[in-house]
């Protein structure tokens, strides 16, 4: 039986989005793994619980660990309860991989989950590989991240499914024929979405603006584009800049649709560009509640406001679905290999945030949400597709 549920921006915030590097080169793993305790199964986090994107990071710890005690109190994994080491990568890709290093040599996990980001997890996989442990991000979203990693599993969409459907999203449902693009330009995650999205709009982009992260006033750029012809902003970045935007195209009188991608998602989105400025937004999200949910999620929603006191992120939902894609690979496992093995071969796995199928590369294609926001609030989700 399904329901219907309508939550604050917080329990529609996604996911993610996402700095990252270009492909990775691991080098060789070791076949054989860590081995399996008799008595536990280790699972590591690696996640940015502290830093410049910790919002996602905690959010997923906290997904992440709701998952494990309800694991450990249903009986664990064959009887073995999970016993989590959990670390800060301190949103810095080198203490990710310094953190990953630790998980799979000192601590001996046989899986790591996190980190958030794909800059971070670009950073990460190569030790966790030699290691022949299994790393699961729940939101890193890359293009091409994945290429070549036998060891490493991407939870979510990745950054040209996002541009393709701002595209479609702007052109069939906003009837926009004219648009500004603007753009985070230090974000591999931002420009992997503007170029998708250049690649598939066939109308007329009247402005292509760029930013960098921990800019904090864009009246210059706003300026050039107020008097413009447009009819829609597309903005490719993350809640920290994309908020103040927000607050000052509202502030300058600017009042056409914004349009971004999962990046949008958090509260700190609605903190910077403030309720009252934040109206007429649309951004992706891999997870909603204002469309009909399944009973595995409502029970995930209730169970997360009951143990933090707050509505869920899609972060922690990801994380969420990541932890329980671990346990199942984990049954009948004995080393980090099997578990890796496992996960391979997952197929329509019923998580809170959907279906999860791995593909050949190890990534996956999860159903997709609109969000529209007003007055700094969701108050409505449509499925979308590229």
């Amino acid at each position: 039986m399904k329901k219907k549920f309508a939550l604050s921006l917080v329990a529609l915030a996604s996911t993610a989005l996402l700095a990252a590097c270009g492909e990775v080169k691991s080098g060789a793993s070791n076949t054989t793994g860590n081995p399996i305790d008799e008595k536990v199964v280790k699972i590591g986090f690696n996640f940015e619980e502290t830093g410049a994107v910790a919002s996602y990071g905690t959010s997923e710890q906290k997904g992440a660990q709701l998952a494990v005690d309800e694991i450990n109190a249903a009986g664990g994994i064959d009887g073995k309860q999970i016993e989590v080491v959990d670390k800060d990568n301190k949103s810095e890709t080198a203490e990710a991989a310094s953190v990953s290093t630790n998980l799979v040599t000192q601590s001996k996990v046989a899986a790591i989950v996190g980190p958030a980001t794909s800059g971070a997890t670009a950073a990460a996989v190569a030790n966790a590989t030699q290691a022949g442990v299994p790393l699961i991000s729940p939101s890193a979203t890359q293009d091409g991240l994945t290429k070549g990693q036998d060891f490493l599993f991407i939870g979510t969409f990745q950054d040209s499914f996002q541009g393709k459907i701002i595209s479609n999203y702007v052109s069939n449902k906003l009837n926009a024929k004219k648009v500004v693009l603007y753009t985070d330009n230090s974000s591999d995650y931002a420009k992997g979405i503007a170029k998708s999205f250049r690649d598939s709009f066939k109308g007329e982009i009247v402005a292509d603006e760029t930013f960098v992260s921990g800019d904090t006033d864009f009246q210059a750029a706003l300026t050039k584009i107020k008097d413009k012809d447009f009819d829609a902003i597309v903005l490719p970045g993350y809640y920290t800049e994309a908020g103040k935007i927000v607050n000052q195209a509202r502030g300058m009188g600017i009042d056409k649709p914004i349009i971004g991608g999962d990046g949008f998602n958090g509260a700190e989105f609605v903190q910077q560009a403030t309720a009252e400025r934040a109206s007429n937004i649309y951004f992706i999200s891999g997870f909603s509640t204002t469309v009909d949910v399944s009973d595995k999620a409502k029970a995930f929603l209730e169970a997360y406001r009951a143990k933090y006191n707050e509505d869920p992120s899609t972060f922690a939902a990801l994380a969420y679905d990541s932890v329980y894609l671990v346990a199942n690979a984990a049954k009948g496992a004995k080393t980090s290999v099997d578990i890796k093995n496992n996960l391979a071969k997952t197929q329509n796995f019923e998580g809170v945030t959907g279906q999860t199928s791995f593909d050949a590369d190890h990534n996956t294609v999860k159903t997709a949400f609109m969000m529209t926001m007003n007055n700094g609030k969701v108050d409505a989700a449509e499925v979308v597709k590229p």
